[in-house]
């Protein structure tokens, strides 16, 4: 009993001390972000809602914030479909091809993002398909970076998935689609959910990727912050900083309050 009560001691002060550095970064963006002075310092040179304001006004962040928004939001749609199918295939298969088709799908994970990010674009530009420097070029780099998380939480969610559960709704009369609705489905549900707010984290501060394949003149948020940086230095990406993160504490909030997506598929 005293080697149990020392080793849960143990791990819950490596926990939070992990915690605490995880959550020291976004701590110092959202003080930057508050800095009353005129560069981007640590520690403030006092407190103040100044860039705050400015970020709220500025035409170019508030641009790029709602554009990455909508990408994010596509893409995890996308991503989302694509995932939810290709976990289904990967859990249910039985051919020896599955173990290297789940490989496949986890390499945007394993790979770097400026390699991917490159590799498409000069895919693009090589096969001249149009798709370089658009929006449906850059779509695509997101939803190969955001798939992988989908398929890693809907295929754990589908380990000790009872079949038999479809096949006596079936044997009561149901179709194919109508055993899938309402009971793998609505089980698997909380896997879905959970992908979903992933791909949309990933997407929306995605930045290695959106390097290569941005559209001109259409900045996600991680390239206008980026660009700042570069050249004024100012608060002012901070600030944007803040909005951002609320916006992913607000998603991990919603998926976390999120029980599952019955509701949606209630018939």
């Amino acid at each position: 009993m005293r080697d149990e009560a020392a080793v849960s001691l143990l791990f819950k002060a490596v926990a939070m001390l992990t915690l605490v550095v995880l959550l020291l970064p976004v701590v110092i963006v959202v003080l930057a972000g508050l800095n009353a002075g005129d560069y981007l310092t640590f520690p403030p040179k006092g407190l103040s809602l100044r860039w705050v304001v400015a970020f709220l006004g500025s035409a170019t962040f508030m641009s790029a914030y709602v554009y990455s928004f909508v990408l994010a939001l596509v893409a995890t749609l996308i991503s989302t479909v694509i995932g939810t199918l290709a976990s289904l295939y990967l859990s249910r298969s039985r051919s020896g091809a599955a173990a290297a088709l789940r490989g496949f799908f986890m390499l945007p994970v394993v790979l770097p993002g400026v390699v991917l990010g490159l590799a498409l674009y000069i895919f693009y530009v090589t096969t001249d398909i149009g798709l370089a420097r658009t929006f449906a070029g850059l779509l695509i780099g997101h939803v190969l970076v955001t798939c992988p998380f989908v398929i890693a939480t809907v295929t754990a969610s589908m380990v000790g998935f009872d079949l038999s559960l479809e096949e006596a709704a079936r044997s009561l009369g149901a179709s194919p689609w109508t055993a899938f609705r309402k009971i793998t489905l609505r089980l698997i549900a909380p896997g879905i959910s959970a992908g979903a707010i992933f791909a949309f984290i990933v997407s929306f501060g995605q930045f290695e990727t959106t390097l290569f394949l941005t559209v001109p003149n259409h900045e996600p948020l991680p390239m206008a912050m980026y660009i700042s940086l570069r050249y004024k230095f100012e608060p002012t990406a901070a600030a944007a900083g803040i909005f951002a993160i609320a916006l992913v504490a607000l998603s991990t909030v919603v998926s976390s309050r999120l029980v599952s997506l019955r509701r949606v598929f209630r018939a």
